[in-house]
């Protein structure tokens, strides 16, 4: 028993010892599943030394455990083959027993939004799937709740009363693609799947690792030991933030000229903003003309109130904001938000809202990368109802006030904020690691986009640091970014690009396998639709890779490259039945450039299991690039019908930021 748990299981020794009854941790619940054929721990805590009996009805054992003097015990059980249900009884002398049990496959859904976003969320087909979730009640539900803390936890917290039986209304708050995953593994294996879904919107991969693990990274190992510093209770770290804030607020009105006397006049409808300049909001700051700029801008857009909206409380949405946002309604602060991902939502109180002129304006603070207003079009509105909304996407005036360099460091929230080293990892992974699982399935990596080259090493290493942790290298298999923002014109760095090179880089860790997505995005939307078909490409992995079905389960993957006079030909393994383009029509998607590392569109021939490029502009090629865009025009895949995972012949860092 380490000095941490003993700390945080302080408060329940009392009740422990005016009780006899064992109590179990809340990821043991009616419903569960547990992993199949294998020694699995059940633990809990129960007056000290105190006798615990386990006994599983599948085949009537009883195993028994003494209470520690912190009250904790455990046993290992065996499970046998799938099947169910049955009962686990757990006993101090008084009973508790855990009814409608399963054994089958546990798997591990984790990342941040994409993997958070529900089925509710209106993915495609989704009224269906809700109708008929009903028949996979084998399938079972444990949502672990979003928790932060700094140091790790022995206790999760979870959503709906621990693990729930598949059905219409419990997807529905479910992830879209562990559903989909966990259906298409039902349906092809045909026994029990307990589904765990561990995510958080906005958050990045350190975030989701250990301490230990990131102080290996010289990047983390100063704000490792910075988290070492932070109060463990909530409610202190609740206060030192609001103390920091009061201080940088005050801060900011010294040095931010959008204020005088302490009033944001920029944000006032009475501000004359005739001056400023015009962005497109949707859209980020950068590709209107702003490259290179982080710091501080506002932007603000007058709208016309209808008079029967007068008095009434309204709703003011802003999709997304890269990276932190401060929103006003006529100069009234209504929130601030922080994380680039996170969906911005704002109510305006009804004393605030008059018949007529009203101004939205927004202080946005870009740390660097692409800054701005972005996302679903849709989703920037301000709205009495759902049936009554004013769209505000279209054209806003924008005025820089200042330099990232030259504003203080906006403090942040530890209480709440999940972006901080090993926090999500402390108190929603953490919990979970004397849990058996099979293996897990990841969808994560835009909050890194700027970081991709330092992704390369910080995904494995996070891999790598939950299977130490689990004591076994389980399967771990991982959505590669899809097709996101403006189609493609022509050749273009792209962080996205990389940060998905990134992605396919882990695959050099053993019993990791890629669900290639570039052709299942949405231009227009962070979060795409088609979950359905992100579950089943990575249920091929793990049928696959896992389950051992000799079933195609990856598109066409670069497997080196020859340059042939003006020509070079890719080698491709996964063709199944051989290369093709899922559209039909010629090859597109390839990049040719020459010595001076200009790229120009090519020329693609499939020619058996390769495909040779070539360029009328390009006399003696050197490098070859395939979909390196954030949303490439490409349309090379397999017999199967898999398409090709972006890739690139160079190792050109042109584009990429090293750390």
């Amino acid at each position: 028993m380490n000095l941490k748990r003993t700390l945080f299981l302080l408060a329940a020794v009392l009740p422990l010892q005016l009780s006899a009854k064992v109590t179990l941790p809340a990821i043991f619940t009616d419903n569960m599943v547990l992993q199949q054929q294998s020694d699995v721990k059940i633990w809990g805590r129960a007056k000290p030394g105190k006798a615990v009996k386990v006994t599983t009805s599948w085949d009537k054992k009883t195993y028994t455990a003494t209470a520690a003097a912190s009250g904790d015990w455990e046993v290992r059980v065996s499970t046998p083959v799938a099947g169910g249900p049955y009962t686990v009884t757990v006993s101090d002398g008084k009973p508790v027993e855990l009814k409608n049990v399963l054994i089958g496959e546990v798997w591990l859904c984790s990342g941040q939004s994409n993997m958070e976003m529900r089925v509710a969320d209106r993915v495609l087909n989704y009224e269906q799937e809700m109708k008929e979730a009903d028949a996979y009640g084998n399938i079972r539900l444990l949502h672990i709740d979003n928790t932060t803390s700094p140091v790790p936890l022995d206790e999760a917290s979870v959503r709906h009363g621990g693990w729930q039986v598949c059905s219409g209304e419990n997807i529905a708050d479910f992830s879209a693609t562990g559903y989909f995953f966990g259906k298409e593994l039902y349906k092809n294996l045909g026994i029990p799947i307990g589904l765990i879904e561990s995510c958080w919107g906005g958050t990045y991969a350190e975030s989701w690792t250990s301490a230990e693990a990131l102080s290996e990274m010289p990047y983390f190992r100063p704000r490792v030991e910075k988290v070492k510093q932070i109060p463990e209770s909530r409610e202190a770290r609740n206060r030192m933030f609001h103390d920091d804030m009061d201080e940088w607020r005050l801060r900011m009105m010294q040095v931010d000229k959008a204020f005088e006397d302490g009033r944001a006049v920029w944000a006032e409808s009475s501000f004359d903003d005739s001056s400023w300049g015009e962005i497109a909001v949707p859209g980020f700051v950068q590709d209107q003309g702003l490259d290179g700029f982080s710091g501080f801008m506002w932007v603000r857009r007058d709208v016309e109130i209808p008079a029967g909206w007068a008095g009434k409380e309204l709703t003011l949405t802003l999709a997304a904001i890269d990276d932190n946002d401060f929103t006003y309604f006529n100069g009234v602060e209504l929130g601030h938000t922080e994380g680039c991902w996170t969906f911005r939502s704002y109510k305006v109180p009804a004393s605030l809202v008059k018949a007529g002129k009203a101004t939205v304006a927004v202080r946005v603070m870009d740390t660097g990368g692409k800054g701005g207003i972005f996302g679903d079009a849709n989703s920037i509105a301000l709205a009495k109802s759902d049936s009554e909304k004013l769209p505000l996407a279209g054209q806003w005036k924008y005025k820089v006030s200042m330099g990232l360099g030259d504003a203080p460091d906006m403090p942040v929230n530890t209480a709440t904020e999940p972006n901080y080293p090993t926090f999500l990892f402390n108190a929603m992974i953490h919990p979970l690691v004397d849990y058996a699982i099979r293996g897990a399935i990841w969808y994560q990596g835009e909050a890194n986009v700027a970081r991709a080259a330092q992704y390369r090493d910080l995904l494995p290493l996070m891999i790598h640091d939950w299977r130490q942790h689990w004591g076994y290298a389980f399967p771990f298999y991982i959505v590669q970014l899809p097709n996101y923002m403006k189609a493609q014109e022509g050749p273009e760095e792209s962080e996205w690009a990389e940060l998905r090179e990134a992605q396919k880089h882990a695959l050099h860790l053993e019993n990791t396998g890629l669900a290639v997505c570039i052709d299942v995005g949405d231009g227009d939307d962070l979060h795409p639709k088609n979950k359905p078909a992100v579950g089943r490409r990575l249920s091929l992995v793990a049928r696959a890779l896992t389950y051992g079905e000799q079933i195609p389960y990856s598109g066409p993957v670069y497997e080196g490259y020859r340059i042939e006079g003006n020509t070079i030909r890719i080698d491709f393994s996964h063709t199944d039945k051989g290369l093709k383009t899922s559209d039909g029509g010629p090859v597109r998607g390839f990049y040719i450039a020459g010595p001076d590392h200009k790229f120009h569109a090519a020329k693609a021939v499939i020619e058996g299991n390769t495909v040779v490029v070539s360029s009328d502009g390009v006399r003696f090629p050197v490098g070859v690039r395939y979909a390196w865009a954030n949303n490439p025009v490409c349309n090379l895949s397999n017999g199967a019908g898999l398409p090709a995972g972006p890739f690139r012949t160079d190792d050109w860092t042109d584009g990429a930021k090293r750390y």
